[in-house]
């Protein structure tokens, strides 16, 4: 029995075609992210905020914590491979030390577009979690953040952030630590 088509004002496409490119285009929120922590039994808790925290200092405020302990994290592309990087909020990434532990071109770490992060991980960018993406990225994470004992970074949602240890970051993104502040470059 032929699957059922859906009419369209230029041809129709099978049911399946049209369920993949949705599930695709939406972006996963706080909620998937939750599923994804419980199912693989993470111990990190999302925080839903009362108010939209833009800004590094705003979450820090927000959440009664210093700034260094809000993580970010970064999507970049090189030679169309994405990598998740892992930042203090306060710092840039240096694409050339990113660059140098690749073994490529400081022109070749390229930050990815909103629209490119969003189509590699699921997650809207200012909203984006360590993990629990559609792929799983490599990622490199910044010392500066295993100074801490607690962190937070997106939560899946616009005004939500998630807690977690750096030791259950480290376990669950598998980070290669280096050094990728500009804050680290000898001048």
């Amino acid at each position: 029995m032929p699957l059922p088509r859906i009419g369209l004002k230029r041809g129709s496409v099978t049911l399946p075609t049209l369920t993949l490119r949705l599930s695709l285009s939406t972006p996963l929120t706080s909620a998937d992210l939750q599923r994804f922590i419980s199912e693989h039994r993470l111990e990190a808790e999302i925080l839903h905020l009362a108010e939209h925290t833009p800004t590094v200092p705003e979450a820090a405020r927000v959440l009664a914590v210093e700034p260094e302990q809000i993580i970010k994290s970064l999507v970049f592309v090189i030679d169309d491979e994405p990598l998740l990087v892992i930042n203090n909020g306060l710092a840039k990434v240096d694409r050339r030390q990113v660059a140098d532990r690749l073994g490529v071109g400081r022109k070749k770490v390229k930050f990815a577009s909103a629209e490119h992060a969003l189509s590699i991980t699921g997650y809207v960018v200012g909203s984006m979690p360590p993990f629990g993406h559609r792929l799983k990225l490599r990622t490199l994470l910044d010392p500066a953040i295993t100074t801490w004992d607690m962190v937070y970074g997106g939560g899946g949602d616009l005004d939500a952030m998630l807690r977690l240890t750096v030791a259950e970051l480290l376990r669950v993104t598998q980070a290669e630590v280096i050094e990728v502040s500009e804050r680290f470059k000898n001048n």
